[in-house]
C-alpha cells in the first residue's frame, strides 16, 4: 500500500472519529423563525416560490412535511412553541397576558438551554413583543443578554408606502426603494446584520470557546405590510400570477369558521376598494397583486436566511451548529375566500419545519468547499435542490422544544402529566428524535396534530380574527390526521377557561383524499346523535384531543367500510 493511500485512509479514519465525537458533543443551535410563512417554499413543492437558500438548507436537513401550529396567530403560537404547552395550558389566546403570571411559570426552550450552560441570544421577533412576553422578550429568564429588535421596525406601522397620488400611505402592498427608507435599511436586514455580528463574536471569543450558544433569529416577513425591496417583485411578473384554486367561500362552511381578515381591510389601499364585510370578495386584479407581493416577501426573507447561513458557514460554525427553520403559522392567500391567518385550515396552521443536524442529517463532504454558500435569488432563482429526508406524518410545533433539546445533546423535557399547570418543565408535544434514526416506512394513522381558534360569536364580527379573552364565546378545536381534518366549534367560558364538549355550535369534516383543499364540508351529512350519546358516557377526565379522535374514528368507520366495499 503506497504512502498516499495510507495517508488518505488515516485521514478518513480520523474524520470518522471526529464526526462521531461531534455527534456526542453539545451542539450550538441557530433557531430561525419566520412570521406568517406558510409552506410556500420550493422544498415544500411550491412551483411558484423562489426560495433557493431555504431549499439548500432543506437539501441537507430533515424536512417535516406536515407540521402544524397550535393556534394560527403570533403570540399564542410562539408562546405555545417556546414553552411546548398548548394554548389551553398557557391560556394565551390573544396578545394581552404574560403566561408566567397568567397561567404558570413555565420553562421556555431558550431558558432550558440557558440553564444547561448555553449562552442564549434573541434577535428580531422570536417571542411576540409586548405584554405577551412581559415587554422584555422574557429576559432575563430566557436570554443571557437583552433581546435585540431592529430600530427600523417602528416604521412598519407608519405611512411609508408611496401611492399613485405621490403621497405616503399605510398600504398593504408596499414595495420600496430601500435606499430611500429611514437609515437605508429594513427590519429583517438589520436583524441579519445583528445576528451575523453575534455569530462573529461567539466565533472569536477564545475565553468562552467551550460555551455553546443558542441564537434565535426571528424574521418579520412575510408578515404584512409587504414593505420589501421593490426588486423582488421582478421574480413574480404579475401576468404570470394565478388566483387561489378555490377562491370562493365554501357553501357549507359554518359562519363561525370564517375569518374576515380585518387587519388586511384596515390598510389604506384595501380600504379604497370598498369591500363588503365580512365576505368580500377582493377584486381579482388586487388578489393577484397580494399574491405577487407575498411571494416576493418570501424571496426577500429567503435572501436574509441565506446571508445568515453563509456567515455561519464562513465562520467555521456549520459543522458544530444545528439549524432549525420554522414559522409561527401560515397565511391564507385567497383560499376559501379568506386572507391572513386566524383559522383552522391547513393554509393557516401548516408551517415549514426543517432540522439541519451536522453529522446526522448531513455529513461533511471533503470536496465541498462550502456547506451553505449564499445564493442570490435575484440572479440564481432557478437553482433547485432535493430534500435530504422527508417525514410526511403529522407533527406539531409543541414537538419542537423536546426535539431541539435532545438533538442538541441536552436533556429533553419529560411528557407533561394530564394536569400540568403546576409543572414548570414538561412537554405537551413529542420528542421526534426517533424520526432521525429510522426511515419513515408508512403512514401513521394515529399521528395527529391539534389546533384551535377562538371566536366571539357564531357569525363573523369585527373582532372575530382576534377577540379579547373576555369576549371569547366559542373555541374551534381541530384535528388533522393523514386522511381528515375534523373541527368542532364548542362553547367556551373565558372566566374558567372551560370548554363545554356537549355545547356544539358547528362542525367541519373534510376528507382529504377527495378534497385536499378542504373545500367540501361533509359534517352535516352524518347523524351525530348516536355518536354524541356514546361520547356522553366517556369519563370527564378524558382529554379533548382523545375525545375528538374517538369521535372521528366513529364518524369515519362507515366511510372506510363503504370505500372498501366499493
Amino acid at each position: 500500500m503506497n504512502t498516499c493511500v495510507r495517508t488518505c485512509l488515516l485521514l478518513l479514519a480520523l474524520h470518522t472519529l471526529a464526526a462521531a465525537a461531534r455527534r456526542k458533543e453539545r451542539k450550538n443551535v441557530l433557531f430561525i423563525v419566520a412570521d406568517d410563512l406558510r409552506t410556500s417554499l420550493g422544498c415544500y413543492g411550491d412551483s411558484v416560490a423562489k426560495s433557493p437558500n431555504i431549499d439548500q438548507l432543506a437539501s441537507k436537513s430533515q424536512v417535516f412535511f406536515n407540521a402544524y401550529a397550535q393556534q394560527a396567530v403570533c403570540a399564542p403560537s410562539r408562546t405555545s412553541m417556546l414553552t411546548s404547552r398548548r394554548p389551553d395550558t398557557t391560556r394565551l389566546y390573544d396578545f394581552k397576558s404574560y403566561w408566567r403570571v397568567h397561567s404558570g411559570n413555565y420553562t421556555t426552550m431558550p431558558q432550558h438551554f440557558k440553564s444547561a450552560g448555553y449562552f442564549t441570544m434573541s434577535v428580531g421577533k422570536v417571542f411576540h413583543p409586548g405584554i405577551a412576553s412581559n415587554h422584555t422578550d422574557d429576559y432575563p429568564y430566557s436570554w443571557s443578554i437583552p433581546a435585540y429588535h431592529p430600530a427600523s421596525f417602528r416604521f412598519e406601522k407608519e405611512k411609508m408606502c408611496k401611492g399613485d397620488d405621490g403621497k405616503l400611505h399605510a398600504n398593504l402592498l408596499c414595495a420600496v426603494n430601500v435606499t430611500q427608507q429611514p437609515g437605508g435599511t429594513l427590519p429583517d436586514m438589520e436583524s441579519t446584520d445583528e445576528a451575523v455580528r453575534l455569530l462573529k463574536s461567539r466565533a472569536s471569543d477564545t475565553d468562552n470557546v467551550d460555551v455553546p450558544f443558542f441564537l434565535a433569529v426571528g424574521f418579520h416577513k412575510p408578515h404584512i405590510p409587504f414593505r420589501i425591496p421593490q426588486e423582488y417583485l421582478s421574480l413574480y411578473p404579475i401576468d404570470q400570477m394565478t388566483l387561489a384554486p378555490d377562491p370562493d367561500v365554501p357553501e357549507l362552511l359554518p359562519p363561525v369558521a370564517y375569518n374576515p381578515w380585518t387587519d388586511v381591510r384596515k390598510r389604506d389601499d384595501v380600504q379604497k376598494l370598498n369591500i363588503s364585510f365580512p365576505y368580500g370578495p377582493i377584486p381579482k386584479d388586487f388578489q393577484l397583486r397580494i399574491r405577487q407581493h407575498y411571494y416576493a416577501a418570501v424571496s426577500y426573507m429567503d435572501a436574509q436566511v441565506g446571508r445568515l447561513l453563509s456567515a455561519l458557514d464562513e465562520l467555521g460554525l456549520a459543522d458544530s451548529t444545528m439549524v432549525v427553520f420554522t414559522s409561527d403559522h401560515g397565511w391564507s392567500l385567497g383560499e376559501h375566500g379568506e386572507w391572513a391567518k386566524y383559522s383552522n385550515f391547513d393554509v393557516a396552521t401548516r408551517v415549514p419545519l426543517i432540522f439541519y443536524v451536522p453529522g446526522v442529517t448531513s455529513l461533511n463532504d471533503w470536496f465541498e468547499q462550502s456547506t451553505f454558500p449564499f445564493i442570490d435569488v435575484l440572479t440564481q432563482s432557478e437553482l433547485s435542490f432535493k430534500n435530504g429526508k422527508v417525514i410526511k406524518n403529522m407533527v406539531e410545533l409543541v414537538d419542537v422544544f423536546p426535539t431541539v433539546s435532545y438533538m442538541a445533546g441536552i436533556r429533553a423535557p419529560a411528557p407533561c402529566p394530564d394536569v400540568s399547570l403546576q409543572e414548570e418543565l414538561c412537554t405537551e408535544g413529542e420528542n421526534l428524535a426517533h424520526t432521525f434514526r429510522h426511515k419513515e416506512k408508512s403512514v401513521d394513522a394515529e399521528a395527529i396534530s391539534f389546533s384551535q381558534y377562538p371566536r366571539p360569536a357564531d357569525t363573523p364580527q369585527v373582532d372575530s380574527d382576534l377577540p379579547d379573552l373576555k369576549d371569547i364565546k366559542v373555541m374551534g378545536y381541530s384535528l388533522r390526521t393523514w386522511d381528515y381534518r375534523y373541527t368542532l366549534w364548542l362553547g367556551f367560558n373565558p372566566k374558567t377557561f372551560q370548554v363545554n364538549v356537549s355545547d356544539v355550535h358547528a362542525g367541519e369534516l373534510y376528507m382529504l383524499a377527495d378534497d385536499p383543499g378542504q373545500d367540501k364540508n361533509i359534517y352535516s351529512g352524518f347523524d351525530h346523535s348516536v355518536m354524541m350519546r356514546k361520547m356522553a358516557s366517556l369519563p370527564h377526565t378524558l382529554s379533548l384531543q382523545k375525545r375528538m379522535n374517538l369521535q372521528l374514528l366513529y364518524l369515519t368507520a362507515g366511510m372506510k367500510t363503504s370505500r372498501t366495499k366499493a
